[in-house]
């Protein structure tokens, strides 16, 4: 028997760390597989789609005194174990090309690929860069730059975060060319630059998985090719994005005319003048003026909105249009109760940063409205 008795549970939590990566449709049947390796009751889980590997193990009890393997269809195992009543107890057998899920009464037959036929990522990390830190640190860093990656960028190194390790800092930087996203972390042992990026799809499967407990760790090696991140009995393996990367430097802005405003405040605005905005563009307009705010929107059915807030701005007068997405976007990502927004000319970008986070900054182009 591959597993003799395993809680519905146990097997699922693993299944669910590695089958993100897993699509239905493939150009090779196996990568819709997830391998599954039975090593006298240390059981890992593996799942590739060729850039990027998944792996994770854990214990449970095994009749075989052999180590065995095989593939099964990812979705397919998760949906039948995610339907089988909580607490039940699983059995896992195999024979031929079927791997038989027995569960009280009930019997699932998938179909199977030979194990030996999986293509597994090799391990090209020679010469490599390490450094250790906490899980919860890089789990914030991630979620407070990924939003602002392109997708299916033609630029494909936009698809991706660029990591920046340099005099004892970890720094993020992502950008779709509308907007970008910048922050950083300390960290420790560290003073050699490196500049890697981290494809798009790599990115969020690790800030997914990445723990909340501060205490726990994760190793990330890395070469000129391929990054490993270990953590919590997870292995992920991802090919690297070759290209350079703009320089995010210049394009953040170093501007005089500040507002320091209530995020939630301009949060609810912006949601109010979004909802009559222009489906295809999402545009705003900022009117800024002493001590006043006016966000208006307006759609091709000649609707408009306006949200005016009370301020106490007094620099210069502002009128600049933006995408009301990406505003919104940048506000989500901020944890502290004041937003601040720095302008320069109608014809600039804003600027948008935190004073709980001096770090953070984030940048989006202006749009003609």
């Amino acid at each position: 028997m591959f597993i003799k008795k395993i809680s519905k549970e146990v097997l699922l939590k693993p299944l669910q760390i590695v089958v993100g990566i897993v699509e239905r449709k493939q150009t090779m049947p196996i990568l819709s597989n997830v391998l599954i390796e039975n090593e006298f009751g240390k059981i890992r889980f593996t799942s590739t789609d060729l850039e990027i590997q998944i792996t994770t193990t854990i214990q449970a009890e095994s009749d075989s005194d052999t180590a065995e393997a095989i593939t099964v269809g990812g979705k397919k195992l998760q949906e039948i174990l995610r339907i089988l009543p909580d607490q039940s107890s699983i059995s896992v057998e195999t024979k031929e090309n079927k791997t038989q899920i027995k569960s009280n009464k009930s019997r699932f037959n998938l179909q199977s690929l030979p194990a030996q036929d999986f293509p597994k990522l090799s391990i090209e990390i020679t010469n490599s860069n390490k450094l250790k830190l906490s899980q919860t640190a890089l789990k914030t860093l991630l979620s407070s730059v990924q939003f602002a990656m392109a997708q299916q960028d033609v630029r494909y190194y936009l698809n991706g975060v660029l990591f920046v390790i340099e005099d004892n800092k970890f720094r993020a930087v992502a950008t779709d060319g509308h907007r970008l996203a910048y922050n950083a972390i300390d960290i420790e042992n560290f003073s050699e630059k490196q500049e890697i990026i981290i494809p798009r799809k790599a990115i969020m499967e690790l800030s997914k998985l990445l723990s909340n407990d501060d205490d726990d760790q994760i190793e990330i090696e890395f070469s000129s090719q391929q990054l490993k991140a270990t953590f919590s009995n997870t292995e992920l393996i991802t090919k690297l994005i070759e290209g350079k990367f703009p320089d995010y430097q210049r394009v953040i802005p170093n501007y005089s005319n500040h507002l320091s405003i209530n995020r939630t405040l301009v949060q609810h605005a912006l949601q109010r003048a979004a909802i009559l905005s222009n489906e295809k563009f999402r545009g705003v307009r900022f009117v800024l003026t002493e001590k006043n705010l006016c966000i208006i929107s307006s759609n091709s059915e000649q609707e408009e909105a306006q949200v005016e807030i009370e301020t106490d701005y007094h620099g210069e007068a502002i009128d600049i249009g933006f995408n009301v997405n990406y505003l919104l976007d940048g506000l989500n990502s901020i944890s502290s109760e004041t937003a601040i927004f720095s302008f320069g000319s109608p014809n600039s970008s804003i600027l948008i940063t935190s004073p709980d986070d001096l770090d953070f900054r984030y940048v989006v182009m202006p749009m003609r409205i």
